[in-house]
């Protein structure tokens, strides 16, 4: 980037929750991005895109009115643990030993148990990172917290990349052996986050494998190709063309896409690859999603019924956005056969994830 397409920060504490107080940062290029972020849950609160005609819209879902975040919400642009995603029977065994967990969804753990990450206001900062200034986010989970094991330290950095991409570097450490899935949940709607559904943006995602799951939606420890499933996606095409698909026992399990999907990469590698693209035809606006991760989970915004008034003013209903939430597994801890998900004393895991835009 040149000095000029340098980006800016600016930040302002808006309010003080549950004695801490929340800053909210704008990260911009002149010209391209602009991104708005919450250290209440590491949260994605804007992301201003614009489109091929040069006119920019917020493309993320979520609130205009920080109060909202206090209150129940599907973890709109949040970052979720300490094991995002599910975790079966809410129990897993580590070394010999098993540990109970939250379960807050019937039988099995969610997103983190009852108290997950986005709840709390995470310590936060401005720091320089390879592509100008970002700003680091830190929470620390005590041991013992919804029954993992171990003090848990998760950071993410936000920043701009000059490919007009937002970056999210996490890192995370544990004074105890633990497992964990750390994932940002924002839900994109290219056409803009006021503009309806998304089932004419066309998608492809970079696996030719998934993790199918039961009617509890905990995977069953099977990796399935999804050639001659509804979620064949190895080659672009609408994603409404998936939610229809009454003979499809997956979409029909979780009212939409909301899969693991198995992310093409060289064994025992973990670079930043591809993962999916996704763009909408009407505005122009295309987006790349890349990660070191093995796992996506698309998910087409399946349990939003109108019940929540969003950013522009407008309800929010099924398929109005969806997610690619990069990740380890979701059961991983009871699936031997799936990537491990332990982190031991000493060890310091680190990911990335980009969202990079375009226009056609």
């Amino acid at each position: 980037m040149t000095a000029s397409k340098l980006p800016t920060i600016n930040h302002d504490q808006v309010r003080i929750h549950e004695g801490a107080p929340i800053i909210r940062y704008e990260l911009a290029v002149e010209g391209g991005l602009r991104m708005a972020l919450l250290n209440y849950g590491a949260t994605i609160q804007e992301l201003h895109v614009p489109d091929a005609s040069g006119i920019t819209a917020n493309v993320v879902l979520g609130f205009s009115d920080i109060h909202q975040y206090f209150q129940k919400h599907p973890h709109f642009g949040t970052v979720l643990g300490r094991y995002a995603n599910r975790i079966g029977g809410a129990a897993f065994t580590l070394d010999g030993e098993t540990y109970q967990i939250t379960p807050n969804k019937g039988a099995f753990s969610a997103h983190g148990g009852a108290r997950p990450f986005d709840v709390y206001v995470w310590n936060s900062e401005v720091v320089d990172t390879d592509f100008g200034p970002g700003v680091k986010m830190t929470h620390i989970s005590p041991d013992g917290d919804e029954g993992y094991p171990g003090e848990f330290t998760a950071t993410v950095t936000y920043s701009l990349t000059p490919d007009n991409g937002i970056r999210l570097d996490y890192t995370a450490t544990t004074t105890k052996p633990t497992v964990h899935n750390l994932t940002n949940h924002v839900y994109f709607n290219l056409g803009g986050e006021d503009s309806g559904v998304i089932e004419d943006h066309i998608m492809q995602v970079y696996a030719d494998a998934f993790t199918p799951t039961g009617r509890d939606q905990v995977p069953t420890g099977e990796i399935a190709p999804v050639r001659g499933t509804a979620l064949d996606y190895t080659s672009p095409h609408p994603v409404g063309d998936a939610l229809r698909a009454g003979h499809d026992p997956q979409i029909r399990i979780g009212r939409g896409i909301d899969n693991n999907f198995v992310i093409r990469r060289q064994e025992g590698t973990n670079e930043l690859v591809e993962a999916a693209e996704f763009s909408d035809p009407a505005s122009g606006r295309r987006m790349r999603v890349l990660t070191t991760m093995p796992g996506v989970q698309v998910y087409t915004s399946n349990g939003l019924d109108g019940s929540l008034l969003g950013y522009s003013g407008k309800l929010y209903r099924q398929t109005d956005a969806i997610c690619f939430e990069t990740q380890q597994f979701p059961d991983a801890p009871n699936h031997p056969e799936f990537p491990s998900t332990v982190l031991r004393p000493g060890e310091v895991f680190t990911s990335t994830t980009v969202y990079e835009f375009s226009t056609d």
